[in-house]
């Protein structure tokens, strides 16, 4: 698949097949990510991918803060990568000479980045996924015994879709676009 046919292409699913999607495929996929940029190559992002449904089921009673679209969608899920990234190492101007630090923008920034080639990689290989908003970070973290120095940065839902999602209205660039 192209990269722009896949970056058009991609939706968010919430739907999926009654299908557990193979560990060997999302190992693959977890392969390629690695390879998404992060400052300094700092590479703080980290991948829990869970296939357990009593774990994800969990996620779906105590750790989307009650938001009933996620409680669905989770219930009805095989499997969610946790998004996750090492605190402290984004963002560090030291080593370049430069007084302070911009720690909290580049680890979420960073993250943001290892999130969407999650997204693409999984499409390009037949994976439908969606990333949650609402979520209780700390609670996920303590469900899954994530280090203290791992802060969790989103949930994605991942599996093979049941039917076609259709693509929502985009904006007309000019609605987007300045010129200075």
């Amino acid at each position: 698949m192209e990269a722009i046919e896949m970056i058009k292409s991609r939706r968010s699913v919430r739907k999926y097949k009654d299908e557990v999607v193979d560990r060997g495929l999302m190992e693959e996929i977890i392969e390629i990510v690695r390879y998404a940029p992060s400052w300094g190559n700092s590479q703080t992002a980290r991948w829990t991918l869970v296939d357990n449904l009593d774990v994800i089921e969990k996620f779906a009673v105590d750790g989307v803060k009650g938001f009933v679209y996620n409680m669905d969608t989770l219930r009805h899920a095989t499997g969610v990568a946790v998004l996750s990234f090492v605190e402290g190492k984004s963002g560090k101007l030291d080593k370049y000479g430069v007084e302070g630090e911009n720690t909290a923008k580049w680890e979420v920034f960073d993250s943001g980045i290892a999130c969407q080639t999650f997204c693409l990689t999984a499409h390009a290989k037949g994976v439908a996924t969606c990333v949650f908003g609402v979520i209780d970070e700390a609670r996920i973290a303590e469900l899954l015994g994530l280090s203290e120095k791992e802060t969790v940065s989103a949930l994605i839902v991942y599996g093979y879709a049941e039917g076609e999602t259709k693509a929502p209205r985009r904006m007309e660039v000019s609605d987007i676009l300045r010129w200075v």
